[in-house]
């Protein structure tokens, strides 16, 4: 068996044990995670995401709240959670992985070195174009299956076992926020086999080129939510107001030192 990767170190930040890594460490390490995992002799690796919808949801949802404290790995997924990291604690985050761009970082590092894909999640005509992305992205990227995110419960059990056959080492899942962080923790055991199962929410509609990504300069100040918001004001006004509150309190009063995500997992 190809021993695991040891885990990321971390630091405490809005109340998450958050990874340190940049976005090239992080691809590294679920490559090599892969590795260790096929076999199934060692469970799948959970990884999740920190951005304000996140750190404002906290409390609020027992089961998502055990998800996260089950992760083993959360990375900062928001600036505002780079720049609380290197303001208030000893030992900042090295660099933002933004979900949208750590794929671009693992599917250079799953072409170079044979992991395969599945997609699982969003609605069937975006999930079908999402795929079609990768692959015109990234000649020779293995994406073994793909399944939309419209089941329920009660077919967890024959999704995870499709899932598993194909062989997958890498599974994208975006079902959305807490949805998606629940369904990997309570689909853990059903998908061994699997190296790293990753949660993505609005990835795909990135990669089918139905959203866009905010300029770069908006993006390095933290500021991705406000091109979102002023591009759809009307749906967006009354979540960003109150999330945005309540993600900024987190990263006030629940950022300091905490114990290695690694501990509380596998």
């Amino acid at each position: 068996m190809t021993q695991k990767p040891a885990p990321l170190e971390t630091v405490h930040v809005g109340g998450f044990n958050t990874v340190r890594a940049d976005r090239t460490e992080l691809a590294k390490w679920m490559t090599a995670y892969c590795f260790a995992a096929r076999g199934g002799e060692i469970p799948p690796a959970i990884l999740f995401s920190s951005n304000g919808q996140g750190l404002a949801l906290q409390g609020k949802n027992a089961d998502y709240d055990a998800a996260m404290a089950a992760a083993d790995v959360i990375h900062a997924d928001g600036m505002p959670v780079v720049f609380a990291s290197r303001v208030l604690t000893k030992k900042g985050i090295r660099g933002r992985s933004a979900t949208t761009d750590l794929f671009h970082d693992v599917a250079r590092e799953a072409v170079a070195n044979g992991l395969k894909f599945y997609v699982l999640g969003a609605k069937e005509d975006q999930n079908q174009r999402a795929t079609e992305a990768m692959q015109r992205l990234y000649p020779g990227l293995q994406v073994v299956g793909r399944r939309n995110g419209y089941f329920g419960p009660d077919n967890d059990a024959e999704v995870c076992a499709n899932i598993v056959a194909s062989g997958a080492d890498v599974l994208w899942v975006a079902l959305g926020k807490p949805k998606q962080e629940i369904w990997c923790h309570r689909n853990r055991d059903r998908l061994t086999g699997i190296g790293c199962i990753k949660t993505c929410g609005g990835l795909y509609a990135f990669l089918a080129g139905d959203v866009a990504r905010a300029p770069d300069w908006m993006q390095s100040l933290g500021l991705e939510w406000l091109f979102r918001l002023l591009g759809d004001p009307k749906r967006l006004f009354k979540r960003y107001l109150v999330t945005n509150m309540q993600a900024l309190w987190m990263l006030a009063t629940q950022t300091g030192s905490g114990k290695p995500v690694g501990e509380n997992a596998i």
